[in-house]
């Protein structure tokens, strides 16, 4: 390269899953923020416990980012397998950090690449005349302007083992992981110091496993560090004042953070992927600070024999009154939405957290896609309110968490909290998040019971027919305060009826509860827009982050462009849309699953329609080179289809 490019990298490790890759994608992204810059990074696995493929990608900058990009800067590779499968993506200038002894590995002799991929890579290096060597695979990413640093992991290993006269050390090849990672950071010039630091923070629990691991560390930043003396590498990662109020999350905590914040109190999950780190993370933190009183409060967790179990032991918490809440995934919700149902008619606040995956049935269970969306609108047999949100990155979804238990207590009726494997699976700079910007709101809760709240057999009108569609409810064992919960139609005692009267007089009460809400949910909870001009994208979830970045490099070639993100995806705000869509020429709709769902939602509710669809599925996250480069194909009316489907991925 013929300029350095400092503190704007896409920075990429893989090996075999239980290796040790996302540890040192932690040791990486906490070193950067710590070095006062900007991070986003995704963590792609596959569903097996350990041996196949892992990789993390990590991009950095001095400015804020909300996405990833196809071209890796820097590949850290310490297995075959990486070298493979992402040296075609290394960027001209970049560079790939390899073990020599694995130069002579070919493809065949990796057990764990599947023949699609294996065949593609063949392709690859033999229409550029090579075999299919690791070495070959090097070689063709020099040849398109990629630097290679070859680095004896083994070797490095058992000189730091006599170096520190632990001769058994030669043997713990799962510090390979931290060692690679130091190579990297020494070509890059990264603060060694910094390094150390974020090391000995991610082993904080085991300081002997941290300091052998710093010690590995210095040893192979200095040897990394004598291969690029002569010859700099172009990119350099350079620190910058830090700043007090930013912190670095991952997107498997944010959301159980705002349920700690939200008072929530009970929690059930049956494990699935992505949904079970949230419920994982509230377990390790079940014990509480509540404010600055030294008194403490719990979260109670528990592991359920199914999803069924799960919906109900959180229904029956809510009715309590304590704030409960389920995580899933698709498949765990298939099996709950007959009790959401039965929280529906009993007017039950409930909060079900939906982690999307890529389905149908098992489907991709490690992968990304926004293929839910119709279905926790539609979930369930029979017509009953239920509130959908929809968060759009780490920062939104903490505050959401704490918005759906308002909206839950308030409307009393489920409310599903759409995430996705997108956010729970990154990791991100953000500034702090301030637990006091979403007030709690309980809804109309009776503590004291009068006549005035009894029927003509003395019994509590827990669904009082009124001008509201809202009845005060009690928590259960209230004193004086009897009624009944059944799963069938019922009166305002809660007596199972079958007059026909009755019946319409209590769905239109608890359907009403969804005009109210859109009566009294704030527009920026419904929609927001970002940008302006007459050309419009419109999406939903995670998609967000990309986007952003997208119109922002547009914007910065003069190109103006419009962002609609859908937030509340039910009720469905059509009279806010519509004013958002007011004078746009062309409407681009991108999202995460195959028949862009929110655009049926979209026509059904507005009858508008989108001119044009920007898709993926095959369960990797959209990129910004993506995005980027079909919307500017749309812009520029180059032969643009009406609808483009997305592919990058490893």
């Amino acid at each position: 390269m013929d300029k350095t490019v400092t503190n704007d990298l896409s920075w990429v490790i893989g090996g075999a899953q239980g290796s040790g890759v996302d540890s040192a994608a932690n040791i990486f992204s906490r070193a950067c923020a710590g070095a006062g810059l900007q991070i986003f990074g995704k963590r792609e696995y596959y569903s097996n416990i350990k041996g196949e493929h892992s990789y993390f990608t990590v991009r950095v900058s001095d400015r804020p980012i909300h996405s990833h990009v196809d071209g890796i800067n820097m590949l850290v590779s310490f297995d075959a397998e990486t070298v493979f499968r992402h040296f075609a993506d290394v960027t001209q200038g970049g560079g790939i950090v390899y073990d020599p002894e694995l130069a002579e590995t070919t493809i065949d002799e990796v057990p764990t690449l599947d023949d699609q991929a294996a065949d593609r890579i063949k392709k690859t290096l033999e229409k550029a005349g090579l075999g299919f060597r690791v070495q070959d695979a090097l070689e063709l990413a020099k040849k398109r302007g990629a630097n290679t640093f070859p680095i004896p992991f083994l070797q490095l290993l058992q000189e730091f083992a006599q170096k520190v006269n632990e001769p058994g050390l030669s043997k713990l090849t799962r510090m390979v992981n931290v060692m690679a990672l130091s190579a990297s950071m020494s070509i890059l010039d990264f603060d060694s110091q910094i390094l150390d630091r974020a090391i000995q923070f991610i082993f904080r629990a085991k300081k002997k496993v941290a300091d052998l691991n710093v010690g590995a560390s210095v040893h192979v930043y200095a040897y990394a560090k004598s291969k690029v003396a002569n010859e700099p590498f172009g990119y350099k990662l350079k620190s910058l004042p830090t700043r007090s109020d930013m912190i670095i999350v991952q997107g498997n905590q944010s959301s159980a953070m705002g349920k700690m914040v939200a008072g929530c109190r009970f929690q059930t999950y049956y494990p699935i992927t992505p949904a079970s780190d949230d419920s994982e993370f509230l377990e390790s933190n079940e014990i509480l600070e509540l404010n600055d009183s030294g008194k403490k409060g719990s979260t109670v967790v528990v592991q359920t024999e199914d999803e069924i179990a799960a919906i109900a032991m959180a229904i029956g918490s809510a009715l309590t009154g304590a704030r409960s809440a389920t995580a899933t995934s698709g498949p765990g919700f298939s099996l709950m939405a007959e009790a959401l149902g039965w929280a529906g008619i009993n007017e039950v606040p409930l909060v079900v957290s939906l982690y999307q995956r890529a389905g149908p049935s098992t489907g991709l269970p490690t992968r990304h896609e926004q293929g839910d969306l119709n279905f926790a609108v539609n979930a369930g047999h029979g017509e009953f309110p239920r509130i959908v949100l929809a968060s759009g990155d780490i920062e939104e979804s903490f505050y959401d968490t704490i918005k759906v238990f308002n909206f839950a207590d308030r409307y009393q009726t489920p409310v599903i909290h759409i995430l996705d494997k997108a956010i729970a699976n990154s990791v991100t700079t953000s500034t702090n998040f301030d637990p006091a910007k979403v007030p709690i709101d309980r809804g109309s809760i009776v503590t004291t019971i009068s006549d005035a709240d009894k029927g003509a057999a003395g019994n509590y009108l827990r669904f009082k027919l009124s001008d509201s569609p809202i009845s005060p409810r009690v928590v259960l064992g209230t004193k004086d305060a009897i009624f009944w919960n059944t799963g069938d139609e019922h009166t305002e005692e809660g007596h199972i009826t079958e007059d026909p009267e009755l019946r319409v007089q209590m769905m239109d009460k608890r359907m009403n509860k969804l005009d109210l809400a859109l009566k009294e949910i704030p527009d920026d909870d419904k929609a927001c827009a970002y940008g302006t001009g007459d050309i419009v994208v419109m999406s939903w979830g995670s998609t967000k982050g990309v986007i952003l970045d997208a119109i922002e490099k547009l914007q910065s070639e003069g190109i103006n462009v419009k962002f609609i993100q859908l937030r509340l995806m039910h009720p469905f705000p059509s009279e806010l849309v519509n004013k958002m869509l007011a004078g746009a020429k062309k409407l681009i709709g991108i999202e995460m699953n195959y028949s862009a769902q929110l655009g049926s939602l979209l026509r059904q509710n507005t009858g508008r329609d989108y001119d044009y669809r920007i898709v993926k599925y095959n369960g990797r996250p959209m990129s910004l080179d993506e995005v980027y480069n079909a919307v500017k194909r749309i812009i520029d009316d180059k032969d643009a289809p009406r609808r483009q489907v997305l592919k990058h991925g490893a």
